[in-house]
């Protein structure tokens, strides 16, 4: 058998589909980039791959592996069209869905909206059992009677169901009974049961953890066994990886049984490739900016180091406000991501006053200018009419924009209704994306503590580049990276991704009374399990355990996770606990109480594999000059001067390391395009990264 060579990652997005060919021989990298395709986003994937194969010959044979993020999970939840779910829960619970947390996001608001729940009321039925919170049985579960709910279920046209017990994360006995029963009587419908999605405490979090996980199961077993089969009938031999939320891969078996997890698959691959190139230049505070076709997503990396969540949100009602989404109890890198993109529309809103997004046009029928049948103008549309985008030379050529048809969209649908110069709505689509986005930015970084004068934003994506410039402005950076092939840097971070599943068990203990023994049993059960998630992907390498455990003062509502380097939890003592507490949650929250007993809540283990480092190959040196990358010279706009100026239009592949130059510049590449203003300078490292200076 021949030596396999070649990894290959793939990035669905909303509108591209991202593609990166790395050799680890040589560390040679190429890419693809092709309009994603809606109905069947495995279509995108053979297309690109059979593009790809026309300048590297045969690769698909000699595949190690191909590691992959998509956005399938999250857009069948906000678009609605998961499968069918039923959800059977204790006696009494059949509402949690819709109780929540009992917090009203706007508490002025009347006519404040709340997400639907995924599953209908006439779906969630009810069992007749009881565990109390130590896990002992109050009242055993009637075998009969959950067959008789199960039934109902079932013909009521159910696809997959969803179990969730009171206290089961502390005895999951009930659980395993439901679920034993669905799979030996009807073993072809999905089930998820909550002990093995999320077994930790809060009733409402893990209800809707296990819904969202079996609301999306079926779709995405069926489009990952698709995707499977379509790269083994076209000669790969090479493991099949999944990009997860919490910024690590695993295998297809592990993403198939636990979508849930991978609802954040694609953005989180820029951040990874963000924090890979942080520790790279040694720059401890950067801001990750990714800008495609439907999505902004962004993300304060500190101490070189991107945070990873234990809770996010899922289609909020409204885009901004915190508790107005569907609730998702997993492991998330804390990015922030709002729709604005590249095919973000623009209209007029009620109020007479412009708007642009969060509504995408997406690959179909994307921006007016893609000549696919769009009518309402979107970013692109202004971007290409300020001069920004070459219409003969997006994506390298491949498509030819219609910069009249843009003209006439924007003219009609924007500058008459408002009654303003033409230039003026064009200018106003460009600088109220850049206006949205830092807006969301800012937010992001006052959360994180952060400050963004001394953050240094790297921009990816196809449309990052252009509007990084306005961004960093707006935001008050003085410097911004653009890395080689920015169009595609969420494809590249999965190369750098570890290969880890993170695990978590609740468990309440006061910390004077725990059994240290016990614990001990606990991260022994779950390190067993990682191990066992990991071997999924065929690995026979040395797994690494990290271990932690969620501390609060008894009576609290929130905890403070705590590290734990020791091996075995017996060789741990009390006192040592209790002080790394005080002094982690003196330096959050200024101060603490060693008068006040603490307990254990939660332990989690984070299992992984040796990372496989990807080698930045370097730019050759040119013997020429800067001038001999220069394409020509075109007008576009510049917001400092409010007109059409002079903007030196280079090439970026015969920019060679260690060439300057000043703004206004246009930086084109196949797949992305870099607006330098005219008070910045640009340099060009050793990686032939581009590094601008802002004035």
């Amino acid at each position: 058998m021949p030596e396999r060579y070649y990894r290959l990652g793939c990035d669905i997005g909303g509108t591209f589909t991202d593609f990166v060919l790395l050799d680890d021989r040589t560390g040679d990298i190429r890419i693809n980039k092709c309009l994603t395709t809606p109905g069947d986003p495995s279509d995108a994937v053979e297309n690109g791959i059979r593009d790809l194969e026309k300048a590297v010959p045969g690769f698909v044979k000699e595949l190690d592996e191909v590691i992959h993020g998509t956005t399938l999970v999250i857009n069948s939840i906000i678009e609605r069209k998961g499968a069918r779910t039923g959800l059977i829960t204790t006696k009494g619970f059949r509402d949690v869905l819709e109780l929540g947390r009992e917090i009203r996001y706007a508490p002025y608001d009347v006519f404040a909206e709340f997400p639907e729940p995924l599953v209908p009321r006439r779906f969630r039925l009810e069992v007749d059992e009881r565990v109390r919170s130590d896990g002992s049985v109050i009242k055993p579960l009637d075998r009969e009677a959950a067959r008789g709910v199960v039934q109902e279920l079932i013909h009521m046209g159910v696809e997959s169901i969803a179990v969730c017990l009171l206290n089961s994360f502390e005895n999951p006995d009930h659980e395993l009974v439901v679920k034993a029963i669905i799979e030996k009587e009807f073993p072809e419908i999905s089930i998820s049961i909550s002990y093995e999605v999320l077994p930790q405490i809060r009733e409402y979090e893990r209800t809707s953890t296990t819904v969202t996980n079996a609301y999306v199961k079926p779709l995405t077993g069926r489009y990952l066994s698709r995707l499977s089969k379509r790269l083994e009938s076209m000669g790969s031999r090479g493991k099949l990886f999944i990009m997860l939320s919490s910024g690590g891969i695993t295998s297809v078996e592990t993403a198939a049984e636990f979508p849930v997890r991978i609802i954040e698959s694609g953005p989180t691959a820029a951040v990874i490739s963000g924090q890979y190139y942080g520790k790279l230049f040694n720059i401890p505070e950067m801001f990750c900016f990714d800008m495609g076709g439907t999505t902004a997503k962004s993300c304060l990396i500190q101490k070189g180091m991107a945070s990873v969540v234990p809770t996010f949100e899922v289609g909020r009602v409204q885009r901004f406000m915190k508790g107005s989404g569907l609730t998702i109890q997993v492991p998330v890198v804390d990015l922030m991501e709002i729709g604005a993109g590249g095919g973000s529309i623009a209209k007029v809103s009620k109020m007479g006053t412009l708007q642009v997004g969060p509504e995408s046009s997406g690959a179909e029928p994307g921006p007016i200018c893609y000549g696919r049948g769009g009518r309402d103008p979107g970013v692109t549309d202004a971007d290409l009419l300020l001069g920004y985008l070459d219409e003969n030379y997006f994506l390298g050529g491949e498509i030819t924009l219609d910069k009249e048809a843009a003209r006439k969209g924007v003219e009609e649908r924007i500058a008459k209704p408002l009654g303003v110069p033409f230039i003026q709505a064009v200018w106003g689509i460009h600088d109220l994306i850049n206006e949205t986005m830092a807006g969301a930015a800012k937010t992001h970084i006052a959360e994180k503590g952060g400050n963004p004068k001394v953050a240094t934003l790297i921009a990816f994506g196809g449309a990052g580049p252009v509007h990084a410039y306005g961004l960093a402005k707006k935001l008050g950076l003085s410097r911004l990276i653009v890395p080689p092939n920015a169009g595609v840097g969420s494809a590249l971070g999965f190369f750098t991704a570890p290969r880890a599943f993170d695990l978590v068990r609740s468990h309440k203990a006061a910390l004077v009374e725990a059994d240290f023994a016990q614990i001990e049993g606990i991260f022994w059960e779950m390190e067993a399990e990682g191990a066992r998630t990991l071997q999924k992907g065929g690995s026979t390498e040395e797994i690494r355990f990290e271990r932690s455990v969620d501390v609060r003062f008894v009576g609290q509502g929130s905890e403070t996770p705590i590290p734990i380097p020791e091996a075995d939890f017996t060789d741990v003592k009390k006192e040592d606990v209790r002080n790394r507490f005080d002094e982690i949650y003196k330096n959050l929250y200024g101060r603490t109480y060693p008068e006040s007993a603490v307990e254990f809540v939660n332990f989690r283990v984070r299992a992984s594999l040796p990372e496989r480092l990807l080698q930045l190959p370097k730019a050759e040196r040119g013997e020429g000059s800067v001038q001999d990358a220069v394409k020509g010279r075109r007008k576009a706009y510049s917001g400092i001067a409010g007109d059409f100026i002079p903007f030196t239009v280079y090439d970026r592949y015969r920019l060679f390391p260690g060439a300057r130059f000043q703004g206004p510049a246009i930086v084109e590449e196949r797949e992305s395009t870099v607006i330098v203003g005219e008070n910045a300078s640009v340099s060009v490292d050793e990686f032939g990264f581009l590094w601008m200076e802002l004035g």
